[in-house]
């Protein structure tokens, strides 16, 4: 590709990514909303449509206030990490044949890699803000994300060994005959438990929950700080789900319809599975969702990626 077209991508998937996460918050909320039978948005503009950029122009004239005693360089440079290293994902991600902005070789490690960056910028905000339930929500996030993290290596362990390669354009290229949701339902299964652990989203949002820890990590945030740390769940949402469909369900794959239209459908799809499980599960306890994990998630990632190496040699 030109140097000309990846810039080009590149303004092309940031828009299309910030515009999908503007739309998913208003999704969401109509969706909550339908499910628990009560309205949602729909003051501003038809159905509430111009709800997010209100919502985004109220949140730009918010005050935008650093707590006297936080380490004010570390404060500022913690929604940064959130956000930036969320987007810059994205890179390797294919929407179609051709449609990556880096088309590694090594794009799954790079996945895992780069979605590890939200740890660091989690763990910083609650550490720099000097505020004790900003710091025991930041500590909760440490631990969670990194233990799942170590779930969603070993859950996508089995399409490496089916695809034969870590780029992403070859394990969808290696789903033509059968998605590998079929001969991987127990890899998707941990993928999707660890996907939720690591976006913090319910019934795995401990870090920040309010009735214990005041919002946690991002307690001391404002303003357009503030704004990043929401923006960067919407778009790890919309992340998680373009990398579901890549990994589990053939990505741009599909018969008629032009591949980038197969490989949106399917991202909105699994964006709307993790809208209504949010409506659908209570929040469980600390120790229960590091004992899912532990107890339960590991033991079978290693199991499924035994079966799975077992059956190729054996095909072999």
């Amino acid at each position: 590709m030109s140097p000309a077209g990846t810039i080009v991508l590149i303004l092309g998937t940031l828009i299309g990514v910030l515009s999908a996460a503007a739309l998913l918050i208003w999704v969401e909320r109509r969706g909550l909303a339908l499910l628990q039978d009560r309205l949602g948005p729909n003051r501003v503009g038809p159905l509430g449509l111009v709800q997010p950029l209100a919502d985004m122009v109220k949140i730009m004239l918010k005050e935008d206030w650093i707590p006297p005693q936080a380490d004010r360089a570390v404060f500022v440079l913690a929604p940064m990490l959130v956000l930036g290293g969320t987007l810059a994902t994205f890179a390797v991600v294919a929407a179609g044949p051709g449609l990556a902005i880096a088309d590694l070789n090594v794009g799954l490690l790079a996945f895992l890699a780069l979605s590890s960056l939200g740890v660091y910028g989690v763990a910083l905000a609650g550490w720099s803000s000097n505020n004790k339930y900003s710091l025991l929500g930041s500590l909760r996030a440490a631990s969670q994300m990194v233990s799942y993290e170590v779930f969603m290596g070993l859950a996508l362990g089995g399409v490496v060994l089916m695809a034969g390669s870590f780029n992403l354009t070859e394990i969808v290229e290696a789903q033509r005959w059968v998605w590998f949701c079929v001969p991987q339902a127990a890899g998707l299964a941990i993928f999707l438990v660890a996907a939720l652990a690591e976006t913090r989203r319910l019934p795995f949002d401990l870090p920040e929950a309010e009735n214990e820890l005041v919002a946690g990590y991002h307690s001391e945030y404002s303003g357009m700080k503030f704004a990043m740390f929401f923006v960067g769940e919407y778009v790890g949402i919309t992340l998680i789900a373009a990398l579901v469909t890549t990994f589990y369900l053939g990505g741009w794959l599909g018969p008629w319809l032009p591949p980038v239209a197969w490989f949106v459908a399917k991202t909105a799809v699994v964006v709307c599975g993790f809208i209504v499980l949010r409506a659908a599960l209570p929040r469980p306890r600390f120790d229960q969702v590091t004992a899912l994990g532990w107890r339960v998630c590991l033991p079978l990632a290693i199991v499924n990626l035994l079966v799975t190496g077992g059956v190729l040699l054996a095909l072999e």
